[in-house]
């Protein structure tokens, strides 16, 4: 059964990763998907058509309000409004808080927290007026904790927390609710370069560097899934979801459990 048919999701950073999973997961449910993010789209975007649902794009740079206000007219024009928000697209950097640019501070908190309060802010009005909605974002275990080197990715996350637990309350007598999902480390193609980089650095196989990688915060040493990300999204929009709201749900093999 198709629980999300006629139903339109728009997922930021969608072109791959953890936002393409989320996507595949929603279609699969029947709903239309508009993707976003940089790069070539087509791969995803026929990936999504191949389920029997529309796939729409925009290439919204989401560190530009202006942009992101032009890919939710599209998203009312081209695809009916959005029933389902997911804002997944994010940026990370990595340096010490005296050594950390200020510029990409800006851009890390821009994309990353920013673009979300833009997104909901001109998502919720057609939301309550439908008197349903489910605004899904994609924070982080490090909106939970912190470490070391990653002051602008744990503050914007932080905050994304933050600011899920507001539009929460918002819309708390409403049919729109908004909750957080928190993952741990995903198998991304992010994710594989930092685990071939820690093999050529200690001369170490990939299958030991993995291990490392995943040693040092996840205690199940297992990663977490983009499909597994997808379909707890999936469940935050049916019905036995209704009332969890301002959530923040850390799937994370056990990393803030310690």
């Amino acid at each position: 059964m198709q629980s999300l048919k006629g139903k339109t999701a728009l997922v930021t950073g969608s072109t791959s990763g953890i936002g393409l999973g989320m996507a595949l997961e929603l279609a699969k449910q029947g709903a239309n998907i508009v993707l976003n993010g940089f790069g070539d789209a087509e791969p995803a975007r026929r990936q999504i058509a191949e389920l029997g649902v529309a796939a729409h794009y925009h290439p919204a740079d989401m560190s530009k309000p202006g942009e992101i206000a032009d890919l939710m007219a599209y998203a009312a024009r081209e695809a009916g409004g959005v029933d389902v928000l997911v804002n997944n697209a994010g940026i990370q950097h990595v340096a010490s808080v005296e050594d950390f640019p200020p510029e990409r501070w800006d851009a890390v908190i821009a994309i990353n927290l920013s673009a979300s309060f833009h997104t909901i802010r001109l998502a919720v009005p057609d939301m309550r007026a439908r008197n349903w909605g489910r605004i899904i974002n994609i924070a982080s275990v490090h909106g939970l904790v912190g470490s070391v080197q990653k002051s602008a990715y744990v503050a914007a996350k932080h905050g994304l927390v933050g600011l899920t637990k507001v539009v929460a309350l918002e819309l708390a007598q409403t049919g729109v609710t908004c909750n957080a999902i928190c993952p741990g480390w995903v198998r991304t193609p992010l994710v594989e370069k930092q685990i071939e980089a820690r093999a050529q650095a200690g001369g170490l196989s990939l299958a030991q560097a993995q291990v490392d990688l995943l040693s040092e915060k996840q205690p199940s040493r297992d990663f977490v899934t983009p499909e597994q990300l997808g379909q707890l999204a999936v469940f935050l929009c049916s019905p036995a979801a209704s009332q969890i709201r301002g959530a923040a749900w850390n799937v994370d093999g056990g990393w803030v459990a310690q």
